[in-house]
């Protein structure tokens, strides 16, 4: 039996193949073609289907509004022998498409429209690169046609972002207000009367969570409501909320384009601009979806770091030998960083990667681990060392390991004292790799961008021995997708 499966099964991930496709003058033309990531959803973790021979899925999308239609072709299928038979790929793939993505009259109704069609939602953001003009589309999902385009295109969530699922489209029209989603679109003057402006490019999903503001008063501390006013029926729009980001996914031919940035952005201005919403926070960010959420808020947060002459006070003795209690306050302006961080709405982990990268970034490289600074000197040493830049340097990796310490305090708590130490040793290692990293992302695309030199690539090392996962900031770009993990 072991030959015979070995015989009749095919990789899931090569015999998907999904394509764009628009009116063409001589018939259905396909804009561009690609495979999927993942296919384990659909098929099973081993991503593999029984019962082929020389199977080829094919899925379009229509270029404009995303309605999809589903091809199948073999050259042999497996007879079937008692119970074991070929997998039903109608059968498996209903599950996760409209009803419409079966029908064979797909290639006429898609020539036949001639209305001419816009995206759902309002008009949000524009922008230009090469001559080619974009747009980011916003709306509820209780808008009808939001909710049948999130229908259309929601199968490639799981195709393209690891452990995606599918939104439930079916709940009631108050939690379906609650979701606000962003399509980005290519809008480019049409070749036939047929054949609309936009092109789909991908799109990002949103959602509000009630932000519960608990008075800190001694009048009011442990009060309790004992009547709730009638009120109207109201909308979750008009609520104090956070906001987060769900799933954020580029079709793979716009990726490492620029464009997950500029939709970040949309979504951050209307953040920015809603005076209900706290702050912006992101759910299982994965590793890509980092880079670009780091690159777009260093952007917002550097030049009011500098304008506020952020830096360490390495003048001041700060006491305590225990990370747990460094005086932070006595080494940084809290109330300074406070006051940036709430008026930017960026929630306070990621706020606090972003001020450990700028405060890094002030101590000359020579001075620096990656440029050859002896951390056993500095251990010794430690505050007394007479460089200003060491004693920078180390009052820098005490308030890294402090925040490490403090997000995983239940775990260290419970080690012995050298595991606690290597433990935070190895994580504050491995973040500082990483805001490296970053910091020769970002000289690389600003010499980039002035002509000097390089093309903005950069490989980001990453370590995260001692890690929990992260509540706070819980989506990648295809430029990334979003697995689960967590970061230090």
């Amino acid at each position: 039996m072991a030959s015979t499966e070995e015989e009749w099964s095919v990789s899931a991930n090569d015999a998907v193949v999904l394509s764009m496709v628009r009116p063409g003058s001589d018939g259905i033309e396909t804009v561009a073609e690609f495979s999927p990531t993942f296919t384990y959803p659909i098929f099973g973790e081993a991503e593999q289907i029984f019962g082929y021979k020389e199977l080829e899925i094919g899925i379009q999308l229509a270029a404009h509004d995303g309605s999809p239609h589903v091809d199948i072709s073999y050259k042999k299928k497996f007879p079937g022998v008692k119970s074991t038979q070929a997998l039903d790929l109608n059968r498996t793939l209903k599950e996760f498409l409209p009803a419409s993505a079966f029908q064979q009259d797909y290639d006429e109704r898609l020539q036949n429209e001639r209305v001419q069609w816009t995206p759902p939602g309002e008009l949000v953001h524009k922008y230009s690169k090469k001559g080619q003009d974009f747009e980011v589309w916003a709306g509820s999902l209780l808008d009808p046609k939001v909710k049948q385009l999130v229908n259309n295109v929601q199968i490639l969530v799981l195709f393209y972002i690891e452990a995606g699922s599918l939104l439930n489209l079916d709940e009631v029209d108050w939690s379906l207000d609650r979701w606000r989603v962003y399509f980005v679109y290519e809008k480019a003057t049409p070749s036939t009367a047929a054949v609309s402006s936009y092109t789909f490019m991908g799109y990002s999903t949103t959602y509000r969570f009630w932000r519960y503001a608990v008075s800190r008063t001694q009048a009011t501390r442990g009060s309790i409501i004992e009547h709730f006013p009638n009120l109207p029926s109201i909308s979750p729009k008009q609520l104090d909320s956070r906001l987060r980001v769900s799933q954020f996914l580029l079709l793979p031919p716009y990726q490492k384009s620029g464009h997950g940035s500029q939709l970040y952005q949309a979504i951050y201005n209307e953040v920015i601009a809603d005076q209900t919403i706290y702050e912006l926070t992101v759910e299982d960010p994965s590793e890509e979806f980092d880079q670009l959420r780091d690159s777009c808020d260093w952007k917002v947060l550097e030049p009011q770091f500098r304008a506020a002459h952020l830096a360490i006070d390495a003048s001041k003795p700060a006491g305590s030998k225990r990370i747990e209690r460094v005086p932070t306050a006595v080494l940084l302006p809290l109330e300074v960083l406070t006051s940036i961080r709430t008026k930017n709405k960026i929630a306070p982990r990621q706020f606090a990667r972003l001020t450990e990268l700028y405060l890094l970034s002030l101590i000359p490289f020579s001075h620096r681990s990656t440029g050859g600074a002896s951390l056993t000197k500095l251990k010794l040493q430690k505050h007394t060392n007479k460089d200003v830049n060491d004693r920078i340097y180390y009052w820098w990796r005490v308030l890294l390991k402090q925040r490490i310490y403090r997000k995983n305090k239940d775990v260290l708590r419970q080690a012995d004292t050298e595991e606690k130490y290597n433990g935070l040793e190895d994580s504050a290692r491995g973040q500082e790799d990483e805001y490296e990293g970053l910091l020769m992302l970002f000289a690389l695309r600003q010499a980039s961008a002035q002509g000097l030199t390089g093309n903005g690539e950069s490989s980001i090392p990453r370590k995260r021995p001692v890690v929990e996962d992260d509540d706070e900031e819980e989506v990648g770009e295809l430029e990334v997708s979003m697995p689960k993990r967590a970061r230090p």
